[in-house]
C-alpha cells in the first residue's frame, strides 16, 4: 500500500525546518495560536494524515522511545544543513521526527506540522490525501527508522523496545516429542469477531489447544507416522511495549463485501499476561501491563477518521476536567473567613453583582461602575495587581462568565443564575468557606490535582484539538462505528524519574532546545505585532495650545512647526473625544475613570482626542457634549436690488450658533427688530417649496428642538418685505415660496474641477445671476462671465446642452440639488441651438464633437 513511502533518500531535504533555509510565512499571515490551557500541541491534518498523527502522539507520550531517540546526537544522525555537501550522510527521518518530537514538547503553538516529516518520506499532495491503515503504517515506520538508524548506536531501538517472541508447539502424544517453532513480533493481532474482550481473545491464542484426531491427523518426524497430537502457541518473550491490532475489518463471503466489526469488545485498564506465557515462575510484577494508548477509529471499512486517547505518564500536560475547574474556582471564591479581610476575592462579587441584574449581559464598564459602587473603590486599584485586567479575568473564567468580546458584555452562565447574597467582603453566604484555598492559575503550568490522580492523565488528542478525559471514558471505544482499533501497553515495572515528571524539557538535546528558544522568542515577536496591528489604534491628539474658540468651535491657530509638544505641558490634563464638525472642532466625552477602556467607549482607529485642562482653551470658556453642538446655518435676505432684472435675487450667509441657543436669541442676532425666520420645511430628500414662519411662541424652543442641522437655510425678512407672508398660515405667498438650490462646479480649469459651490435661488432667479453668484463663490475672474456658460450635468456624468442665460430656473426646467457645470464658451441664445455630432462612420470610436448655430440655419451652412 505505501510502495517505497519509507526508503531513505539522501539527496531529499527539508526546505521547512527551523534551522537555515526555513521556509518563511508572508509577513502579513499570522502567527500560529499558542497552546489552550492543557498545555499540550496537536497535529495539523494535512488531509487524510490523521492516522499519522495518531500514531506520532503515541510514539511522543512513549517517554523511553522519544528519549532514545534523542539520545542520537548529530554525530551519528548528521546534520540537515550539510545535507548538500555531497560525502555527508543525512539521516532525515530521525532528524526530522526528533525536531518534529522537540517542536511538540516545547513550541508555544496550538498545532505542529508534519510537513517536513512527510517531506522526508517523499510524499505528494496525492499520497498525502490517501488514508491508510494505521497498523500497517505503524509496522512500516519502525522498519524505516530500523534502516535509517543502522550503523548507529540506535540500530536496535525498536527491537529493544518492542520486539517479542511467540513460540508454536506440537506435541506428539506417543513419543511426546515437542516440535516447536519461533515468531518474531512487534505487534499482535487479536481476533474481535465472535469474542467478548481482550482477555478471552489471548486465551483462545495462547491458553487453547488445537487437537490433532480421527481423520485430521499430524506426522510426527520422530514417529514417522500419523499420530494425534496438540498444537498451542505461548508467549516466550515479552517486549516493554506491548502493541496489540483489533482485526475490526472483516469479509462478508455471503455479500462479497467488506464491513467494520462494532460489536463490544472490552479491555482492561491493567492486564496480568502470566497465563498467556510459557514460563510463568516469575514474580507477577513481570506479567503486568498498564494501558497508555488508544487509537481510535470512527467510520466504516472504507474510510473515517482517527484520533487517540493517551495516557500522560510524565503529566506534561494540564488535565483539568471541566468540573474539575469549576472546583477549584469556586473553592478559590470561597475564602477563609480569616484571611478574606486581607485579601479579597472578586469572583463572589461580580457574582453577585450579576446575579441581581434583570438582563442577561451587562457591558463590561458598567459592570466595573457597579463594583465601585459596591465595593468604594475600583477594580484597577483593588485587585488589577493580583489578578490582572477586568476583561482578562473575565475570560479567563469562561465556566462562570458568558463573555462577548464583540459587544464588550458579560453575564452569568445559566447554571450559575441562583440567588446569591455576598457580604461587604464578598463573601458567598450561602456556602461555608473552604479550609483550603486553591490558587487558579491562568499560567501554562501543570496543575497538580489529588495524589488519587496522579499518572492518570488522560487526553483526548483529535488532530490540532487537545482536550482531558476521565479514565472511565475509554469505556465508550468497547463498542459502535467510534470504538478502538489499537492498545499500546507499557510494563508496569517501568518507572520513570522524578525529575522527568512535568519536565517537557528532559533529555532534549541542546541544539534542539536553543531553536526552541529561537523560535518561541520569534512567536512572541509575532503574535505581539500581530496583536498590536489588529488591537492598536492610532489616535489624533490635539493640544489646546494650538487652537482658539472661534465662531462657536475649535479651529487650529498654530502651524504645524509652531505647535508645542506634549512633553512640555504643565497644569491639568483632561482628554476629551473631539470630532470635527462643519463649524469646526468640538469636545465631547471626557476620558476619565479606571474601568474606561479606549474599546469600551467605541472609540475607532483615527479618533481625535483634545488634550486640555477642561475648563478653557485660550481663555475663553467651552461649552461640550452633544447638548452643545455647534450648528451652521445658511441666513438668505432679500437683496436690495436684483442685476438680472428678472425674478427675485438673494444674498446669502452663514452663521454658527449653538444647538442649545434659544430661537429668540438667534432672531435677536440676525433680524431688526420686527423681523421674522422662516424655515424651509421640506425634507431633506425634497424640493425645498415649504417655507414656515418661527412664530412668537417658538422663540423658547432652541435651534436643536426645531430641527435646524447643519446646512439648513432660514429666511430673515425684515418688517418691509413681510408684504411676501400671509402670516394666518405662516407661509410665503408668490415667488418666494419656490426658493430653491442649485450646485455649480468649475469645468473651466482642471486645478479647480473637484471644487463645488451651493447656490440658492428661486424659480424666477435667472441663470445669468447663478453664473455670476458661482464665479464670485468659485473665486474666479470676473471676465469669465463673458464667455462661459452653464450646462446641466448628467446622471452618468456627461455635459448636457448649455442653458440660455436669460432663462429662469423654471424655464430651464432644473429641479431642486440639480449639477451644473460652469464651462468655457458662450451659451446659445433663444434663436440658436445647441447640435452635437461626430466626423466618421463609426459611432463607437470617433469623438463627439458639439456646434451652436442660428434655427435658421441650413443643414449644408
Amino acid at each position: 500500500m505505501f510502495g517505497d513511502l519509507f526508503e531513505e533518500d539522501f539527496s531529499i531535504i527539508s526546505n521547512h525546518h527551523c534551522g537555515k533555509g526555513k521556509k518563511s510565512k508572508p509577513r502579513d499571515s499570522e502567527p500560529p495560536a499558542p497552546r489552550d490551557f492543557t498545555n499540550l500541541s496537536g497535529i495539523k491534518n494535512q488531509g487524510g494524515t490523521c492516522y499519522l498523527n495518531s500514531l506520532l502522539q503515541t510514539l511522543l507520550f512513549t517517554p523511553e522511545f522519544r528519549e532514545a531517540l534523542f539520545s542520537l546526537g548529530p554525530e551519528e544522525l548528521g546534520v540537515l544543513d550539510d545535507s548538500s555537501k555531497p560525502d555527508a550522510k543525512v539521516r532525515i527521518i530521525p532528524l526530522q521526527l526528533q525536531r518534529l518530537f522537540a517542536q511538540l514538547l516545547l513550541l508555544d503553538q496550538q498545532a505542529a506540522s508534519t510537513t517536513d516529516l512527510t517531506d522526508s518520506f517523499g510524499w505528494n499532495s496525492n499520497e498525502e490525501m490517501r488514508q491508510h491503515d494505521v497498523q500497517e503504517l505503524n509496522r512500516i515506520l519502525f522498519s524505516a527508522l530500523e534502516t535509517s538508524l543502522v550503523g548507529t548506536s540506535g540500530h536496535d531501538l525498536i527491537n529493544r523496545l518492542y520486539h517479542g517472541i511467540v513460540v508454536n508447539q506440537i506435541v506428539c502424544k506417543e513419543c511426546k516429542n515437542i516440535s516447536e517453532r519461533q515468531e518474531d513480533f512487534l505487534d499482535l493481532t487479536v481476533a474481535v469477531k465472535g469474542v467478548a474482550g481482550l482477555e478471552e481473545a489471548l486465551w483462545n491464542m495462547y491458553v487453547e489447544e488445537e487437537y490433532f484426531e480421527n481423520e485430521n491427523l499430524y506426522r510426527c518426524g520422530a514417529c514417522d507416522k500419523l499420530v494425534e497430537a496438540s498444537k498451542s502457541a505461548k508467549l516466550r518473550k515479552l517486549p516493554p511495549f506491548l502493541t496489540i491490532s483489533l482485526l475490526r475489518f472483516n469479509f462478508d463471503f455471503e455479500k462479497c463485501e467488506r464491513y467494520k466489526e462494532t460489536s463490544c469488545y472490552t479491555f482492561p485498564i491493567q492486564i496480568n499476561l502470566r497465563p498467556f506465557c510459557e514460563q510463568t515462575e516469575m514474580d507477577d510484577s513481570e506479567y503486568m501491563y498498564e494501558l497508555f494508548s488508544v487509537i481510535i477509529h470512527k467510520g466504516g471499512c472504507y474510510g473515517g477518521h482517527y484520533h487517540v486517547y493517551i495516557r500522560d505518564v510524565d503529566e506534561l500536560g494540564n488535565w483539568q476536567l471541566q468540573e474539575e475547574e469549576e472546583r477549584l474556582i469556586e473553592d478559590k471564591a470561597l475564602r477563609d473567613t480569616e484571611n478574606a479581610k486581607e485579601v479579597e476575592n472578586p469572583l463572589a462579587v461580580l457574582k453577585g453583582i450579576l446575579s441581581e441584574e434583570e438582563s442577561k449581559q451587562i457591558p463590561v464598564d458598567q459592570l466595573g461602575q457597579k463594583l465601585l459602587e459596591k465595593k468604594g473603590v475600583s477594580w484597577n486599584k483593588k485587585y488589577r495587581k493580583q489578578y490582572g485586567a477586568l476583561r482578562k479575568y473575565l475570560q479567563n473564567h469562561p465556566q462562570i462568565f458568558q463573555f462577548s468580546p464583540v459587544e464588550n458584555k458579560v453575564g452569568l452562565k445559566e447554571k450559575h443564575k441562583m440567588p446569591f447574597k455576598s457580604d461587604s467582603q464578598g463573601q458567598d453566604l450561602q456556602s461555608p468557606p473552604q479550609k483550603n484555598d486553591v490558587q487558579w492559575n491562568s499560567e501554562k503550568k501543570p496543575i497538580r490535582l489529588r495524589d488519587s490522580s496522579a499518572g492518570c492523565h488522560w487526553f483526548d488528542l483529535n488532530d490540532s484539538k487537545v482536550q482531558p478525559i476521565k479514565e472511565k471514558d475509554i469505556e465508550k471505544q468497547f463498542q459502535g462505528k467510534e470504538s478502538a482499533y489499537m492498545l499500546f501497553y507499557r510494563k508496569s515495572q517501568l518507572k520513570r524519574p522524578p525529575e522527568a515528571r512535568g519536565n517537557p524539557r528532559y533529555q532534549i538535546p541542546e541544539h534542539l532546545l536553543n531553536e526552541m528558544n529561537a523560535a518561541n522568542t520569534e512567536l512572541q515577536k509575532k503574535r505581539a505585532e500581530c496583536d498590536s496591528a489588529n488591537h492598536g489604534i492610532d489616535l489624533h491628539l490635539h493640544l489646546s495650545s494650538c487652537y482658539k474658540f472661534h465662531n462657536g468651535a475649535l479651529h487650529p491657530s498654530l502651524t504645524w512647526k509652531e505647535s508645542v509638544m506634549l512633553e512640555s505641558w504643565e497644569g491639568d490634563m483632561i482628554l476629551s473625544i473631539a470630532k470635527h464638525l462643519p463649524a469646526g472642532l468640538h469636545l465631547y466625552q471626557i476620558l476619565d475613570g479606571d474601568e474606561l477602556t479606549l474599546d469600551g467607549i467605541g472609540l475607532a482607529d483615527g479618533a481625535d482626542i483634545f488634550v486640555w485642562n477642561g475648563k478653557e482653551v485660550g481663555g475663553t470658556k467651552v461649552m461640550t457634549g452633544p447638548d452643545h453642538e455647534p450648528v451652521v446655518v445658511n441666513v438668505l435676505r432679500l437683496a436690495e436690488y436684483n442685476e438680472g432684472g428678472k425674478g427675485q435675487h438673494f444674498t446669502e450667509s452663514q452663521h454658527v450658533f449653538s444647538c442649545s441657543t434659544k430661537l429668540g436669541d438667534l432672531r435677536r442676532a440676525l433680524a431688526t427688530s420686527g423681523g421674522i425666520i422662516l424655515k424651509n420645511g421640506s425634507g431633506p430628500d425634497k424640493e425645498a417649496k415649504n417655507w414656515e414662519v418661527f412664530l412668537e411662541e417658538d422663540m423658547k424652543e432652541t435651534v436643536k428642538s426645531v430641527g435646524l442641522t447643519d446646512g439648513c437655510s432660514v429666511l430673515i425678512l425684515d418688517s418691509h418685505d413681510q408684504s411676501f407672508v400671509n402670516l394666518s398660515s405662516g407661509n410665503l405667498s408668490a415667488f418666494t415660496h419656490d426658493i430653491s438650490w442649485l450646485q455649480v462646479k468649475n469645468f473651466c480649469r482642471t486645478e479647480d474641477e473637484e471644487k463645488h459651490v451651493k447656490i440658492t435661488a428661486t424659480i424666477e432667479t435667472v441663470m445669468s445671476d447663478i453664473k455670476m453668484k458661482a464665479i464670485q463663490e468659485l473665486q474666479l475672474e470676473e471676465e469669465l462671465a463673458n464667455d462661459s456658460c452653464l450646462r446641466p450635468v448628467s446622471g452618468n456624468g456627461k455635459l448636457l446642452s448649455p442653458v440660455p442665460e436669460d432663462y429662469t430656473v423654471k424655464e430651464a426646467e432644473l429641479k431642486m440639488g440639480s449639477l451644473l457645470g460652469l464651462c468655457p464658451g458662450k451659451a446659445p441664445t433663444s434663436t440658436q441651438l445647441f447640435l452635437y455630432f461626430i466626423v466618421g462612420s463609426n459611432q463607437n470610436t470617433s469623438p463627439e464633437m458639439e456646434i451652436v448655430v442660428e434655427e435658421t440655419a441650413s443643414v449644408k451652412e
